[in-house]
């Protein structure tokens, strides 16, 4: 197998949003007086908005138009904190592996059922990283399924069997593995026993690249 193309989630991979994701989701469930915890949040991790916003409902009852209004009330703090990201907010360590992995050649993307993955990445100046961005913009169906890699592996114009994906989620694994793709697990998801990667840390992905090809 000789990697032609690396397709990374964006929120807990590239740019660690997790802590926004939370306090807007918190924000939301104290104004809906709703149990929320870092143990319900963890359940979130990999999963659309409108998804995410069933976990925190729970069993309660709300009409479509109101899940929406709600959706759109937890979007709206997030985008609020989004706006204290900075280029600053991104580690070295990813800037240098980046870096290097485009100076190797291999093609870059970004797959992440986030709608505000655009954003995430002018924020943070890593868009000029990436071939292609496929986000909650532009598919239907949220990882597990496998959707956002196959539309940034076409965007790329590479088949799944040739790029390796990154992922911090158990969903986001899945995902890559139904689509035939190489799974790469860091952080939660390199616990993950379906990863066929595990990485200990993100610039592992180079020696992991190096013995790939």
């Amino acid at each position: 197998m000789k990697p032609r193309a690396i397709i990374f989630d964006l929120d807990g991979v590239l740019v660690h949003t997790d802590e926004l994701h939370y306090r807007a989701w918190k924000k939301l469930a104290d104004h809906l007086c709703l149990p929320f915890d870092r143990k319900i949040n963890e359940r979130l991790r990999g999963v659309s908005r409108m998804q995410s916003l069933e976990i925190v409902l729970g069993e309660n009852s709300y009409t479509a138009e109101e899940k929406v209004a709600l959706a759109e009330e937890k979007n709206a703090a997030y985008r609020e904190l989004l706006k204290t990201l900075r280029p600053a907010d991104v580690s070295f360590e990813v800037l240098e592996t980046l870096s290097e992995l485009r100076r190797r050649g291999l093609k870059l993307a970004v797959g992440s059922s986030s709608k505000n993955a655009r954003t995430i990445l002018e924020q943070t100046a890593l868009a000029d990283f990436f071939d292609a961005v496929s986000d909650g913009n532009n598919i239907t169906r949220s990882k597990p399924d496998p959707e956002v890699f196959l539309k940034a592996a076409a965007m790329l114009g590479e088949a799944p069997r040739d790029c390796l994906v990154v992922e911090d989620a158990q969903a986001g694994i899945e995902a890559a593995n139904a689509g035939g793709f190489i799974s790469a697990g860091i952080a939660s998801a390199a616990a993950s026993p379906d990863a066929k990667i595990r990485l200990n840390t993100f610039r592992e992905l180079l020696v992991r690249v190096s013995q790939t090809q």
